[in-house]
């Protein structure tokens, strides 16, 4: 049959699949056509393509960044990450290390603090209390990452099947970036011997207020109250907090494919009848209400399960606040109850945690090349993970190598 060329009828363009459960929901499948699925298969009609759509800072006037290596876009939405199931293996403890006053490090327990029972007592409690001798934590840098490995040798732990060595810092912030897409980060990628370390980067920030400084402090306070101090007696108020006192513990995990090891602060253990100990998880959060509740559920709550479960943390206790300052109420939390809490709201999943931190690692350690050095950053736009080359290696990581 002899047709025309040219037809008056248009061309089929997909319809937009949207999300109407949840429309609130952020950060997968987020393209040129806001839905969960990802952008169209065929082209938005009435607007011409975007030209150097999605490479937001990989290029610095008109220029590419000459340390680009790679990058991970953010292309799989939710739903296909939700249906990958990705193992996670039983976090172990193999080892632990202990900062006292001063900065000496021990490798031992001595840091190790006991959680009060009977924490419901200090409801009331003023968390101001003993912000005048203070003592803020130090930025250690890679001198931290030191401890780590100086206690790996000690120990003797092996790292011949090891893919990551890292802290659990840098693993909560790519777990959560599976949601959370506003928050910038990014640390240290070094290969050696087949073993990528991964140390932890702190980014600058803002000058902070007094009340900014007040408020870190009310969490350093709660810890004290919610753990047993045999120097402080009945009554007696909180004082000199010191937050470069701690206790780490050295785990080992598996996630897919790759073996990890980390190290992981702790805020406090407790125990069974049997005697068998397990860690507690302290957190303080201001007071909910209806317009707070949503945001904790969604990014709060979000944090804290990841944390908690990456170092199989089984319990989380949680001190609100209110605006001064003042404990008002405490709560506890079973870590594998969290995920049920938002199920039904479908904020957000820990398989799809899972699945998009594998998606991470898989890249990272099949792209690095050894004996170099990276800098891995999740910069805006907030749609990729870029690789970037980086000059040098720490000294702390290149005296481990030499050393073992």
């Amino acid at each position: 049959m002899v047709t025309n060329l040219l037809s008056h009828y248009s061309f089929a363009v997909l319809p937009v699949i949207r999300n109407t459960n949840n429309p609130g929901r952020g950060g997968f499948g987020r393209g040129r056509w806001h839905n969960d699925r990802g952008a169209g298969i065929l082209g938005r009609p009435g607007y011409p393509p975007r030209q150097g759509y999605g490479y937001g800072n990989k290029f610095a006037n008109g220029h590419r960044d000459e340390r680009f290596i790679s990058e991970l876009k953010f292309s799989k939405s939710e739903e296909t990450l939700s249906r990958k199931c990705i193992a996670f293996q039983e976090p172990c403890e193999l080892a632990c290390y202990s900062r006292v006053e001063g900065g000496d490090v021990y490798f031992d327990d001595r840091s190790l603090r006991l959680f009060k029972r009977l924490i419901t007592e200090e409801i009331g409690a003023d968390l101001n209390q003993g912000f005048d001798t203070f003592i803020e934590k130090k930025e250690l840098g890679s001198e931290g990452f030191g401890d780590l490995l100086g206690c790996i040798r000690d120990k003797n732990i092996p790292l011949q099947n090891i893919h990551f060595v890292t802290f659990r810092n840098n693993l909560n912030k790519i777990l959560a970036t599976a949601y959370i897409r506003n928050e910038p980060w990014e640390m240290g990628v070094h290969k050696r011997n087949g073993v990528v370390y991964l140390d932890v980067h702190k980014l600058p920030e803002r000058p902070r207020s007094e009340l900014d400084r007040r408020r870190c402090y009310w969490g350093y306070c709660f810890e004290s109250l919610a753990t047993e101090d045999p120097r402080r007696e009945d009554g007696e108020g909180i004082h000199h907090v010191d937050a470069n006192v701690e206790y780490c513990s050295v785990i080992k995990t598996k996630l897919g494919a790759h073996r990890i090891l980390m190290g992981a602060e702790m805020d406090c253990c407790d125990s069974t009848d049997e005697g068998r100990r397990f860690y507690v998880e302290l957190k303080t959060s201001r007071e909910l209400d209806y317009h707070t509740e949503e945001r904790y559920e969604r990014e709060k709550l979000l944090k804290f399960w990841i944390q908690s479960f990456l170092a199989g943390v089984p319990y989380i206790v949680i001190g609100f606040r209110d605006d001064a300052g003042r404990l008002v109420r405490t709560e506890r939390l079973r870590t594998k109850d969290i995920t049920h809490r938002v199920k039904m709201k479908n904020y957000w999943q820990g398989g799809v945690c899972l699945a998009f931190a594998d998606e991470v690692l898989c890249w990272l350690y099949g792209t690095v090349k050894e004996n170099e050095d990276y800098i891995l950053q999740f910069a805006p736009p907030f749609n990729r993970l870029e690789l970037l080359q980086a000059q040098s290696c720490p000294d702390a990581i290149t005296n481990h190598v030499e050393q073992s």
